[in-house]
């Protein structure tokens, strides 16, 4: 993964839990609930500044959040 790429990840989550106006704690709780793994704030801030994110766990908060990944064929 280049550099942009993973600035955009992280870049997209933070966007994306502030303009759902919540809180980066409340998403660690679904999470919780929603996987049974424990997630604490402060473990996925580390793991999106380090780039150590499962494209699962992604998925699984973005699903948390209302959003989903697609892949779209360049043209």
């Amino acid at each position: 993964m280049n550099y942009n790429l993973e600035m955009n990840i992280r870049g997209e989550i933070k966007s994306i839990i502030a303009k759902k106006a919540t809180t980066l704690k409340a998403v660690c709780e679904k999470f919780e609930k929603y996987e049974n793994k424990k997630l604490s704030p402060n473990n996925l801030t580390n793991k999106l500044r380090r780039n150590t994110i499962k494209f699962k766990e992604v998925e699984d908060i973005l699903n948390i959040l209302g959003y989903h990944i697609e892949f779209i064929e360049n043209k």
